[in-house]
């Protein structure tokens, strides 16, 4: 079973190593805090939160999400070493939440808002790394903000990226995707220890020595190659950030772990929500163990120098795609980037980006195929509105005030449609004349209550009204009083002759 397991899961770890190593990199510098620092939150956010963490599938690290967050906390504070005293206590704050049972709240984000964001990322994706494709490089990998640091923005880049097409890349991005595109149509499939993207990334190595050699019009510079800062391994320590636990008692340290641990859990909820949605074998990632996790993942992150650490929707999707089968692969991913930081640096830095940006090409498309905007079409308006809203609101903006906007607008069809639907009225014939009858719906929540009282109070005096409850499991008890004043007061007052099954109510 363990050798099955690893025969998928080192190669799927491997994968993840190389695209994860520059989006740390990345990350780190939109945050404004030392390269370093992005490395150590992957190591950790691989090795710890990995071994700590009950999901299969997921893989945490530094997230572009928190970049603003994190360059404005360490502005503030004047230092990152103060900065990094806010992540320990962010990652304390993380842990009491997950051990308070807290993860439940990501159960309350609607199916319809999680997949917008699964697509969202994927478009993302595609419209990002398109320019690195090219050879465009000017922003870091793992910038997913709208407006970018080079004063562009993500449609704007697209245009400028056309006057710096660099042909070797564009060459082995074509080359990577048509092999990604058509692995599972031929016999290589069969060896899952040596998946596709493992192999464009060797193959775009091996093209762009013999592009240097051989066609030097289309060797690769280095500026468009992973490009990992050699480390000193005889003097570890001075890459190391430790906090500062003299500045406690600055409250601008207590409201910046505030805001990370906010923004870290809920990015982090919603993740492990979205990644268990597209894992193929649906296994459920409990919130509670991941906040633990994570918080502690966050603290340990916070001793050493790193950046705050999330789950990460990219690193998870590239970690399915490429065909994991336990947690184990995040935690490969972590150890190969702790041996990468000590040995392996002259060779990842031979790695084209492009290559890199053929796999997170691959992984966006899979995020956002068109047949999924097809089925959500299908489901109705008050499906695919919120839908849409939540991915052009995250493209538009960034992942957390996007899925705010689609949860508000997911909201509003769910209070009209309680509005609507809270009872069943008809009306019957009898001796006694015509009765309308109201048959309450099973459950009936204070979101019902407008919706029951506008139909009630407009009914003509001298109405004959049957309120039946006796399919009711669940009445909310303003709905409760709102109904027993209608039988003692408005009912009377207007000749409306009101009978009412299965409530206790006052007669």
């Amino acid at each position: 079973m363990l050798k099955s397991t690893l025969k998928n899961d080192i190669p799927a770890g491997i994968v993840v190593f190389l695209v994860a190593l520059p989006l740390c990199l990345g990350v780190a510098l939109a945050s404004g805090a030392p390269l370093f620092s992005g490395v150590i939150s992957g190591i950790v956010g691989g090795i710890v939160v990995g071994l700590l963490s009950k999901s299969q599938t997921s893989v945490s690290g530094p997230a572009a999400g928190l970049a603003a967050v994190v360059l404005a906390s360490i502005t503030q504070l004047g230092s990152f070493d103060v900065f990094l005293t806010a992540v320990l206590l962010a990652g304390a704050l993380q842990l009491g939440f997950g051990l308070l049972k807290g993860g439940f709240v990501a159960s309350y984000v609607p199916s319809n808002v999680i997949k917008g964001l699964l697509a969202s990322i994927g478009i993302l994706l595609i419209l990002k790394q398109i320019p690195h494709a090219i050879g465009y490089d000017k922003d870091a990998e793992g910038e997913f903000a709208f407006f970018q640091p080079d004063g562009e923005n993500t449609f704007s880049e697209l245009y400028q990226m056309l006057d710096f097409i660099n042909l070797g890349a564009v060459v082995i991005s074509i080359v990577s995707l048509f092999i990604l595109i058509g692995w599972d149509k031929t016999p290589l499939k069969k060896f899952k220890f040596f998946p596709s993207s493992l192999f464009v990334v060797l193959l775009g190595v091996a093209l762009n020595e013999l592009f240097c050699v051989y066609v030097p019009v289309l060797c690769i510079e280095q500026s468009h190659l992973v490009n990992l800062p050699r480390i000193d391994t005889n003097d570890l320590a001075s890459y190391l950030h430790f906090p500062k636990l003299s500045h406690l008692s600055d409250y601008r340290v207590y409201t910046t772990a505030v805001t990370i641990a906010i923004v870290a859990t809920l990015e982090t909820l919603l993740n492990i929500e979205a990644v268990d949605k597209i894992d193929p074998h649906k296994r459920e990632s409990p919130p509670d163990s991941e906040l633990v996790a994570q918080g502690i993942g966050n603290m340990i992150a916070g001793v050493l120098g790193g950046i705050p650490i999330t789950s990460v929707i990219v690193r998870s999707s590239v970690n399915i795609n490429a065909g994991n089968k336990t947690k184990l692969s995040a935690i490969f991913h972590g150890i190969f980037m702790l041996i990468s930081v000590l040995i392996m640096s002259p060779v990842l830095n031979k790695i084209p980006l492009a290559s890199l940006a053929a796999i997170l090409l691959m992984t966006g498309y899979k995020l956002a195929k068109i047949s999924l905007f097809k089925t959500m079409f299908q489901k109705g308006w008050p499906q695919f509105i919120p839908f849409i809203a939540t991915i052009l609101a995250i493209v538009f903006t960034d992942l957390l005030i996007g899925v705010l906007i689609g949860l508000a607008i997911s909201i509003f069809y769910l209070l009209r449609s309680n509005y609507e639907n809270p009872f069943t009225q008809t009306t019957e014939r009898t001796s006694a004349g015509k009765v309308i009858k109201f048959e309450l719906s099973e459950e009936v929540s204070f979101l019902n209550k407008a919706a029951i009282k506008s139909t009630l109070w407009r009914l003509p005096k001298y109405s004959k009204v049957v309120i039946d409850a006796t399919y009711s499991k669940y009445i909310d008890p303003d709905v409760l009083e709102m109904l027993d004043d209608y039988q003692t007061t408005f009912a009377p007052e207007n000749d409306i002759t009101l009978s009412i099954r299965g409530l206790p109510l006052k007669n």
